[in-house]
């Protein structure tokens, strides 16, 4: 007989009123959830909504922050325990997988140093069984040869790779409550498969609670067991994911959930004109020679072999892979940033290769094809206003303009992308750090079309946006080609995008083509193993609307 009467355990974080301020002001505002062991609760919101500063006040991780309210564990309240106290709760009984593992890791020591040195000042380990235990940790997140990875630094490891090293780190003193922030943003969409399920995995055999901050809605219908939604700093809704993402109650809810890519392009002329042409490309580095051999010459690593592609007037030319696959390395390529051989024609007229020459020719057609980059507030000079970054390459192209008219045409071009004199009053003397993720990659784009360019190179526009902004910007992208006519290159992981922008696509693996076509044949009938586990990756991740 079940005794019906029993209680309910007691949960191992329980948050009340949760208040954090800066300088007298709130930004989180009343906050309550609580978890028990075992649980999986998803903390999403758009940037700025709270949602990190809500996880991270929990350790006291947030700098020159007021915090109100309570968040209990073990009958502790983790917010006025002494600072002695809260360094013992770091690690041992909450541990943090951050969002970005090159900028949390230490470049300086090897991947087996930084677990070892946790372990060390945890658990009092000796270098020895420090070191043995890092290497097991590293073998337990599935890191293949993990003695040799443990020697190895962060740049010598690949993204995903980076990522375990950061989860063996977190796993090291058997945490209770492990907070993940947007631990996947910056992965491809197989290797964010593999780290969900890894979490997962991790999470069934310990019984930890895992707290995941994200804006991935995707990811959390695909881990999470609770969903709570932040706006503004206010917990607007939340519940089981099966309830919100069948039945969102709040219509900020709705409209995260309703934020997927939307496809609205026109096919190309018949007979449209080639802007771009690649025969054979392929870009190669020389690498160092292991011993004796290595002091007299070099070997050879292919990053992108025999590329072949062809890009007409107003199509879009979408390339995917995952991280390594050569997508990137051919972007640059294309652009003339890196030496290549075979044959690349910009426009019916030729690269003199190396295209990185300043000869008169590869200046001109430098102009034609120009660059959005993946994180805006990273390629945007933080000591330039936003007249000298937009108006810096029509005053190189065009010298002796008049300093008028080059300001006319910068905020024609601001208007044309959606920034405004009437939004942002002072607009041209405002800075990049002034303005949200989406605004500034809107100025990156506005930039790129300054100089009035055939084909823009799109190096993962909106991977680092949330999925409202990602819309918007998707749609300024699509507008713009009909407009005007531009050719995209659109380098990005994300099957989502390719098929709301693309017209053809190429999938690459190893540095090669493995398949092209139009979109939809390659991304409904993939023909190779390859391009079929990709798609596979993706719909195990891709967005229900209600």
């Amino acid at each position: 007989m079940v005794d019906t009467n029993r209680a309910e355990p007691a949960p191992l974080l329980q948050v009340r009123d949760l208040h954090v301020a800066f300088g007298g002001q709130d930004v989180v505002k009343g906050v309550s959830f609580s978890m028990h062991a075992g649980e999986k609760l998803a903390l999403v919101g758009e940037s700025g909504s709270g949602k990190s500063v809500t996880a991270l006040s929990l350790l006291r991780l947030v700098g020159d922050a007021h915090l109100r309210g309570e968040a209990l564990m073990s009958a502790r309240n983790l917010l006025q325990i002494s600072e002695r106290e809260i360094q013992a709760v770091r690690g041992d009984e909450i541990a943090v997988i951050f969002q970005e593992p090159m900028t949390a890791l230490n470049p300086l020591m090897t991947m087996g140093a930084q677990i070892a040195e946790v372990l060390q000042l945890k658990q009092g380990l000796s270098d020895k069984a420090a070191w043995a235990q890092a290497v097991q940790l590293l073998a337990t997140t599935g890191i293949p040869e993990p003695e040799r990875r443990a020697a190895s630094y962060p740049h010598q490891l690949s993204g995903g790779q980076r990522q375990r090293a950061m989860i063996a780190m977190a796993l090291a003193c058997k945490p209770k409550l492990l907070i993940a922030d947007e631990p996947t943003t910056a992965l491809d969409v197989s290797l964010r498969g593999q780290i969900l399920d890894l979490l997962n995995d991790l999470q069934r055999e310990t019984g930890m609670a895992v707290l995941m901050i994200t804006h991935d809605l995707p990811l959390v219908r695909h881990f999470a067991d609770r969903v709570a939604v932040m706006e503004k700093g206010l917990l607007v809704e939340q519940g089981s994911v099966a309830e919100v993402f069948a039945a969102p109650q709040h219509p900020y809810t709705r409209r995260l959930l309703a934020s997927t890519p939307q496809r609205d392009v026109i096919a190309p002329e018949t007979g449209a004109q080639s802007v771009l042409v690649a025969q054979n490309l392929s870009v190669a580095y020389a690498t160092p020679l292991p011993g004796f051999t290595g002091w007299f010459r070099k070997g050879r690593f292919e990053a992108v072999r025999e590329a072949s592609l062809q890009l007409a007037q107003g199509q879009t030319l979408g390339v995917i892979g995952e991280s390594g696959s050569g997508k990137s390395t051919l972007a640059q390529a294309i652009l003339g940033l890196l030496p290549s051989t075979g044959e690349l024609r910009i426009e019916q007229q030729p690269w003199q290769l190396p295209a990185q020459r300043n000869t008169p020719a590869n200046q001109h057609l430098r102009r034609k094809v120009q660059v959005v980059f993946q994180d805006p507030f990273s390629s945007l000079s933080p000591r330039m206003t936003v007249q000298e970054i937009v108006g810096e390459g029509l005053q190189l192209a065009q010298p002796r303009m008049a300093a008028a008219d080059l300001q006319q045409q910068v905020l024609a071009l601001l208007r044309e992308v959606g920034l405004t004199e009437e939004q942002f009053p002072g607009l041209l003397e405002r800075y990049p750090h002034e303005f949200s993720g989406g605004q500034r990659q809107r100025l990156a784009i506005a930039r790129a079309l300054i100089v009035n360019p055939d084909i823009l190179v799109l190096d993962e526009p909106t991977s680092a946006l949330d999925v409202t902004i990602q819309q918007q910007v998707l749609a300024l992208l699509q507008r713009l080609q009909k407009e005007r006519g531009l050719s995209y290159v659109l380098i990005t992981h994300d099957v989502a995008v390719i098929r709301a922008m693309a017209h053809q696509v190429l999938v690459m693996k190893d540095g090669r083509i493995v398949e092209s076509g139009e979109v939809m044949q390659v991304l409904d009938a993939p023909r190779e193993a390859y391009t079929q586990r990709l798609m596979a990756s993706s719909l195990e991740l891709s967005p229900v609307v209600p």
